[in-house]
């Protein structure tokens, strides 16, 4: 059990965030939504830097071959077919006895209403359908979204190419489709081909860059520790080079985001 002395102790090295910065952490609830390769890095990191309020999503359960990438899970989990949510709580309350988790196994639009009370929401979706669903959700009802995702794909010299992004989405700044990130072609392309992507290649240290990037981001707009938090952000990882870059054409966009009008927040009026 660990003493009073070692508990007021714990965040020391995370003072440079500043005075505040551990209240305000411990104050915010955030989702995650998406449990798996990216997710469970994500509520790893969460939980180790503090965060108190949680709310999840994810409706799977473990599988052998979600080992390769799934932090937390274990090889009693997959034989039991184990949620992946009772996953996340468990590897949240490893670090965190007192945390209070709402967890659902379901997609988030089954059972929205938790989610409406983050003030800041992490999606690890795999599909373009996905994220514009969940940023629509979080601009109506006021809420920051960093998303992140990843994909491998084939070059024309047959050699496997690791790419992925992580994404600051919110209200007042540029949207997904500001940025170019979310656009019809994507969405169209991926809705000719629902029911046939089949499993997508994906690895624990991709993921780990993705979502150490992300929490890295959240944490800047929470503190401001770097002295330039940005609104809207859009960085690009190249697994092969192994580089995060900024998306340099985000900085010439000067309109402000007409996707998501100041009018269009808020709950829906019957």
């Amino acid at each position: 059990m660990m003493s009073e002395d070692n508990v007021a102790n714990r965040f020391d090295r995370q003072k440079f965030l500043g005075g505040n910065a551990q209240e305000q952490i411990t104050a915010f609830t955030v989702g995650v939504v998406g449990l798996g390769g990216g997710g469970s890095h994500l509520i790893q990191q969460l939980a180790h830097v503090g965060f108190q309020h949680y709310v999840l999503y994810d409706f799977d359960t473990v599988s052998f071959t979600n080992l390769n990438r799934l932090v937390g899970a274990t090889v009693e989990d997959a034989e039991k077919k184990e949620k992946k949510v009772k996953v996340a709580e468990r590897l949240i309350k490893g670090l965190q006895p007192n945390a209070i988790i709402r967890s659902h196994q379901s997609r988030w639009q089954d059972e929205p209403e938790d989610l409406k009370t983050c003030q800041l929401i992490f999606g690890a979706l795999d599909t373009y359908l996905g994220r514009k669903e969940l940023e629509e959700c979080s601009r109506r009802y006021l809420m920051t979204l960093v998303d992140i995702g990843m994909d491998v794909h084939t070059g024309q010299d047959g050699i496997p190419i690791i790419g992925g992004q992580a994404i600051i989405s919110a209200p007042g700044g540029l949207c997904m489709r500001c940025m170019g990130f979310l656009t019809d072609e994507k969405l169209a392309q991926e809705q000719a081909l629902y029911g046939g992507i089949g499993s997508r290649p994906q690895v624990v240290w991709s993921n780990g860059v993705l979502a150490s990037t992300a929490i890295s981001m959240a944490m800047n707009l929470i503190s401001g520790w770097t002295g330039a938090a940005e609104q809207s952000l859009y960085l690009i990882y190249d697994g092969n080079r192994m580089t995060v870059k900024p998306n340099r054409a985000v900085y010439s966009i000067q309109e402000p985001c007409s996707h998501f009008p100041p009018e269009a927040v808020g709950p829906v009026i019957l």
